[in-house]
């Protein structure tokens, strides 16, 4: 028998705040080895210009193996689908069976934008407080919300290629009580402390040269071979940090430091809040993480919500 855990009843048992704290938790545990992350495989559907990635672990402190598969089909928007779905698979570690089927979209939101404010919590300056904004989609919205939870927000600027989706996002983040105006680039870098990209980009947003001494930056766009926001002589005069070594230099934004000298500076997030790495050195000195997002992100979340679901009596049941 499996618990299904529907998108509804997902979205209303997590909040922002405790998917930051057990992403948290998770990175930690990826660092001190109890928890494990595996070789994440990419596919696609008939059409070449669909994709989906499956990502696995193991979560230590929960005793869950699992899976998410996140899915990107360009044409739903026309279906008056979202283009990006993701479901996550829970398994019995005595069985290797399903016990759980949680529909992850908005999750995935939630344990991406929380992994960037985990990262901005550990790195960022203290004082840090102006954020710029790279990209104008849902995600962009949810990492505005999930590093307000951890830096007292005086501005954001939203920059994007788009005019009138950044307008619309603007919107979103004041009736969220965020303040916020669309920027140019050079603009909101020029007073910016933090700067989140979550673009589809391949190739860089700006200049070096543009970023000031003493900003953070998370970039979160980059989950796929070729995929690049940041110049990558940014990463020369920079702290690296990353969710995990072995994706980054592969799908991740560091995959321009793969087989160079670079690479051996790259620290993981995890080893940073376990103390076993160095964070932030300086307020002139500049951050950037690397965040191509783990399965142990994607199992404890949802297990958190399918523990609080199965209490409310809110799963349905199937048969396998």
């Amino acid at each position: 028998m499996i618990h299904i855990v529907d998108a509804e009843v997902a979205q209303r048992l997590v909040t922002q705040e405790a998917a930051i704290a057990l992403v948290r938790q998770c990175l930690a545990d990826l660092d001190s080895g109890t928890s494990l992350s595996f070789p994440s495989v990419r596919g696609h559907g008939s059409d070449p210009s669909t994709r989906f990635g499956v990502k696995s672990g193991f979560d230590a402190r929960r005793g869950l193996p699992g899976l998410k598969v996140g899915s990107y089909w360009p044409g739903n928007a026309a279906r008056g689908l979202p283009n990006h779905g993701s479901t996550t698979l829970l398994l019995d570690d005595a069985t290797g069976f399903p016990i759980a089927l949680v529909a992850a979209t908005y999750l995935n939101a939630l344990r991406t934008a929380a992994s960037d404010a985990v990262a901005v919590e550990a790195l960022a300056r203290p004082d840090a407080s102006v954020l710029a904004l790279f990209g104008t989609g849902n995600q962009v919205f949810h990492e505005a919300l999930a590093i307000a939870h951890v830096r007292s927000l005086s501005h954001i600027f939203v920059c994007g290629r788009s005019p009138d989706k950044a307008a619309e996002l603007v919107s979103r983040l004041r009736e969220a009580d965020l303040p916020a105006d669309v920027s140019s680039a050079s603009e909101a870098l020029a007073r910016a402390d933090i700067v989140v990209t979550a673009t589809a980009s391949r190739e860089p947003l700006f200049e070096d040269r543009d970023i000031r001494p003493g900003t953070h930056v998370s970039a979160m766009g980059a989950d796929g071979p070729g995929k690049q926001e940041l110049p990558p002589s940014l990463a020369r005069r920079a702290g690296l940090y990353a969710d995990t070594l072995e994706q980054c230099f592969t799908i991740g934004e560091f995959q321009y430091l793969a087989a160079t000298a670079e690479q051996e500076r790259v620290a993981t997030i995890g080893a940073v809040l376990n103390g076993r790495a160095e964070g932030r050195t300086s307020d002139e000195q500049i951050t950037i993480y690397d965040s191509s997002g783990i399965a142990l992100q994607d199992i404890a979340v949802a297990a958190y919500v399918f523990e609080r679901a199965l209490a409310l009596g809110m799963t349905m049941k199937a048969a396998v």
